[in-house]
């Protein structure tokens, strides 16, 4: 890999991590030593890029800052035409247009030996997802960061009402889940779209920020990584 190519995949990555990441971490990714890492930092940093940090704490890139137009590899193509394939069968028509006109402006700036590429691409999504109705209102309500009611039957078939923070959507092989703090239960919880009977806004914000709540949950549930 040239130099130059390493400092743009160093950027790539910084862009992806919302807080600190570690010298160490950066260095494992890219397979080449700390003070590889810490020279490429400084090569950017001279070179106008946002970076914050030190040795020993991590760095982090400043949001806001944009790199310039880089060029999709065929990997890449075959990885966003995939992703775009999958959340276009996932049964939400807001999504199915969205994922649309996302491949339409990305086919739109590829060159014709890489757009002919994504034209052959092999890679196929069928259809799935639970279809719930509800799906477009749990997105908009997570955006929003607004309460939401809802009629939710469990396992046994015992059926409830609910007020509900939403935070996240997880999208499995096995069901699509809401992740949102209970009010009733005063803790996380894990919905299952198939079991929603009804979503009704709230119109209400719910008292703390999303990314606090997610801050939380994540910690709880062990998981680790950027966002």
């Amino acid at each position: 890999m040239s130099r130059s190519a390493r400092l743009l995949d160093l950027m790539q990555m910084l862009r992806r991590f919302r807080r600190p990441v570690t010298a160490a971490r950066l260095a494992d990714e890219l397979g080449v030593s700390l003070r590889t890492v810490y020279r490429d930092i400084e090569t950017l940093t001279a070179g106008g890029a946002p970076i914050e940090g030190e040795a020993g704490l991590g760095y982090v890139l400043k949001r806001g800052f944009m790199l310039p137009p880089l060029m999709f590899g065929e990997d890449e193509v075959d990885a966003l035409i995939l992703g775009l394939r999958w959340v276009a069968g996932r049964g939400d028509p807001g999504l199915e247009r969205a994922a649309a006109d996302a491949l339409a402006k990305i086919t739109a700036v590829l060159p014709e030996e890489v757009e002919d590429a994504a034209a052959r691409s092999g890679l196929l999504a069928g259809p799935g997802g639970s279809g719930a109705p509800s799906l477009a209102g749990i997105r908009q309500a997570i955006r929003a960061e607004h309460k939401l009611r809802l009629r939710y039957t469990d396992k046994k078939g015992a059926a409830t009402d609910r007020v509900v923070w939403p935070i996240a959507l997880g999208f499995f092989e096995a069901a699509e889940v809401l992740a949102a703090w209970c009010e009733a239960r005063r803790d996380f919880r894990h919905f299952r779209l198939d079991r929603i009977a009804a979503a009704e806004p709230s119109g209400q914000r719910y008292p703390k920020r999303r990314r606090v709540l997610v801050a939380e949950w994540r910690l709880l549930q062990g998981i680790d990584g950027p966002g």
